[in-house]
């Protein structure tokens, strides 16, 4: 309520200083304005109008570089983003990974134990000397074929039996690659009933599914890696503001918590597909890595688009009451109407006002006065 008193206070001594005017101009004003039942309209005399300075003007085009404000969150690219498994499954043996833990590419990330490891490298060492043998009885059945020692038939099951052991050693030898056993460097005094899961790229872990003793299916993820170097703002922006944005301009971006801490990027992509809430998205790239930046993040971003021509008047032509925005056009030489304007983005002490004011003088100084005077008569 102390406000309320005051503006009248102020509206007060106004107007005893504009009616104080007014009594000795009143012959100025005409006599069908003298009464006036309209409360959006307000009548001064030439001395009032002197007194609060009164100016009008018509709307003028100015460039306007207006600041588009977005959300959005940190996004990885999937080729950033690896998710680690096992294909043959098995039992957390050992880790010491946490979340936040920075790893390079081959570091040992956990060890896996399972019986099915060690029958895998039975099975491929006795198939590469099954194959060692058939080879050799191979080559004997072809020299004896080609003295009519031995049968075609003969000849053609020993090719065959190589051909399928040679088979059988290759897919043996594929799924021990697999699990990050070395084929060649296996030998019956290598077998081991563990296998290790290494770090496939640079970066952090993001998550850890497991704990040890727990048995792992080939479709399980075991750990979440995130390679950060290639981060992304993912930005939702509105249909009516797509045309605005283009490959290459700047974004600064900031989140709620630490709103001072500005990111600088650059758009890289924008998606020209709207989904249902009529929105897309655009995706800039950070100029500089942050460890503070996690993927699922959610910031705010500002984006300078560029100049476009706009309709403004002076910021101090619109007045603000009752949370709503006004403006005084001037109907007559002594008569202004309080008319409602909706605001667009404001710039160097002029703000955009759009189409609806063409053709019109609008007061550009001692709107403010107008607007005390007009409710206090009201009153």
């Amino acid at each position: 309520m102390k406000p309320r008193i005051f503006i009248y206070g102020i509206a007060a001594v106004l107007n005893t200083l504009l009616y104080a005017c007014g009594s000795s101009s009143a012959e100025q004003i005409p006599k069908e304005q003298a009464v006036n039942p309209d409360e959006t309209l307000v009548q001064l005399s030439t001395e009032q109008a002197k007194i609060i300075k009164l100016k009008t003007a018509g709307v003028t085009l100015q460039n306007i570089s207006a600041v588009l404000k977005l959300s959005g969150q940190i996004d990885v690219p999937p080729q950033n983003l690896v998710s680690v498994s096992i294909p043959l499954g098995g039992y957390l043996k050992s880790t010491n990974m946490l979340p936040g833990t920075q790893v390079r590419k081959g570091q040992l990330l956990a060890v896996m134990e399972d019986p099915q490891y060690i029958q895998l490298q039975q099975d491929y060492l006795s198939a590469k000397n099954k194959l060692n043998y058939a080879g050799k009885e191979y080559e004997r059945q072809k020299e004896l074929n080609s003295t009519k020692a031995s049968s075609d038939k003969i000849l053609q099951q020993a090719e065959n039996e190589f051909r399928n052991l040679s088979i059988e050693t290759r897919a043996l030898a594929a799924k021990l690659s697999l699990i990050g056993i070395s084929p060649r460097q296996l030998t019956e005094n290598s077998i081991s009933r563990t296998v290790n899961i290494h770090s496939p790229i640079n970066g952090y872990i993001s998550k850890v599914n497991v704990n040890i003793g727990k048995y792992v299916t080939p479709s399980d993820v075991i750990f979440e890696l995130v390679n950060p170097a290639d981060i992304h703002l993912n930005l939702k922006v509105y249909e009516k503001d797509l045309s605005k944005i283009a490959i290459g301009q700047q974004a600064v971006a900031y989140n709620n918590a630490s709103p001072d801490q500005k990111y600088n990027t650059k758009i890289i992509l924008v998606s020209h597909a709207l989904n249902e809430e009529r929105s897309a998205e655009i995706h800039c790239h950070f100029e500089r890595y942050d460890k503070r930046l996690v993927p699922g993040m959610y910031m705010n971003a500002e984006i300078q688009v560029k100049n476009t021509k706009e309709k403004v008047l002076p910021s101090e032509a619109i007045v603000n009451f009752e949370n709503k925005d006004y403006v005084f056009v001037q109907e007559g030489s002594h008569s202004f109407r309080l008319s409602p304007v909706q605001k667009g983005i404001s710039e160097n002490n002029f703000t955009v006002v759009g189409n609806h004011l063409d053709d019109k003088k609008v007061v550009t100084t001692g709107a403010y006065s107008l607007l005390m005077k007009l409710k206090n008569t009201s009153e």
